[in-house]
């Protein structure tokens, strides 16, 4: 059972979201890992309420066999990826170029 309160692991070990992010520009690319530097010091609590990440569930997509849902969050001022929990676990998904991407629009 996981709380509001753990601190928030980060998985970034999916392969569409490593070749997303070592696509991406300089800059851009050091904007994500600021963000992620970030997710390391909150905890789920704060996570869900940030401002600045946007956290939200992914309606419009049926997630994976396994996966209870979906979420997106503001990755850069750009750009939002997707992710699930999984425990106290944030796993990543993809990077998404733009914002209608991240919930499976075209």
């Amino acid at each position: 059972m996981h709380k509001k309160n753990d601190v928030v692991k980060v998985d970034l070990n999916n392969p569409v979201f490593q070749r997303q992010w070592v696509e991406l520009d300089k800059t851009e690319a050091s904007r994500v890992l600021g963000t992620l530097r970030k997710l390391l010091q909150l905890s789920w609590d704060q996570l869900y309420r940030d401002p600045g990440l946007k956290w939200e569930k992914i309606t419009s997509v049926t997630p994976p066999a396994g996966i209870d849902a979906l979420y997106s969050l503001r990755i850069t001022q750009a750009r939002r990826a997707t992710a699930y929990r999984d425990g106290a676990t944030l796993r990543f998904l993809t990077i998404e170029p733009d914002h209608d991407a991240t919930y499976g629009k075209k």
